[in-house]
């Protein structure tokens, strides 16, 4: 039986061409969260923090730094991994890539692997910042990275879904400012679920992003709004969709090959 190797040199050509293309906006890919999550705690640090200085026993400062930088990670992922799938679908250079001797599995990870660090490098400098202005605890530092990787593949995988599926450069922007960064401000990024009166905590319950935040904040402090266990169930299940759903892309040809 023949065992097909797998092209590590064409996953890495995509894997290095797309971080290249970082790398030339190093400077803005880096200044813009750091300027951002700066705002943010003087702000929301400022206007709110006076006036609510505790959440759950957690500072309020130090209570919104696992929902700023899922913030983040959702839009960069999404931003980073439609946009490196979508260029060469603008520019007809997608032929050439489907020609090659690679397989969806490697194209993906291609692509998906890159977008996925620039994402979490951002989503790491933004911790950074953070401890400028408060003092940040995680219980749990390898769960928080593991994590924080797991969140960065799935909506990279997500953004890759966009990319393909978008028309134009306009259309790659509709789900994340519609869609995602909403549900994100709804979902108990900056604050507790167990605040909201009913019905609308219970209706909370059925943003699934409220469930990726709250995984994540329990890795930093051991506590939150959801049992970490149906967290974790929620984010697999959105990861097993969009790796059934980029299948039958490939499978499909569907806005690949017309």
């Amino acid at each position: 039986m023949n065992i097909q190797r797998i092209n590590a040199r064409g996953i890495w050509s995509i894997y290095r061409f797309e971080m290249h293309r970082f790398k030339r906006t190093l400077w803005t890919g880096l200044a813009v969260p750091v300027i951002t999550t700066s705002l943010y705690f003087v702000v929301f640090g400022t206007a709110i923090g006076s006036r609510m200085t505790e959440i759950n026993g957690i500072d309020y400062g130090s209570f919104i730094v696992p929902g700023l930088m899922m913030l983040s990670l959702f839009n960069e992922s999404i931003f980073n991994a439609s946009f490196g799938i979508h260029m060469p679908r603008f520019t007809g250079t997608i032929y050439e890539l489907l020609s090659a001797p690679l397989s969806a599995f490697e194209t993906v990870l291609g692509f998906v692997g890159a977008a996925a660090t620039k994402a979490t490098i951002v989503a790491l400098v933004i911790l950074l910042t953070a401890n400028l202005f408060v003092d940040v605890r995680v219980e749990h530092p390898f769960l928080m990275f593991a994590y924080l990787v797991l969140v960065a593949v799935t909506f990279c995988l997500f953004g890759f879904i966009i990319g393909i599926w978008a028309k134009g450069f306009e259309q790659l922007q509709i789900i994340p400012l519609l869609i995602v960064t909403p549900l994100t401000f709804l979902g108990g990024a900056f604050y507790s679920i167990d605040m909201l009166p009913e019905p609308w905590r219970t209706i909370t319950l059925f943003n699934p992003v409220v469930y990726l935040i709250n995984g994540f904040r329990w890795t930093f402090f051991g506590t939150a709004d959801v049992a970490v266990g149906i967290s974790l169930a929620a984010t697999a299940a959105f990861l097993l969709a969009c790796l059934v759903a980029i299948w039958w892309i490939f499978r499909t040809g569907y806005r690949l090959k017309a």
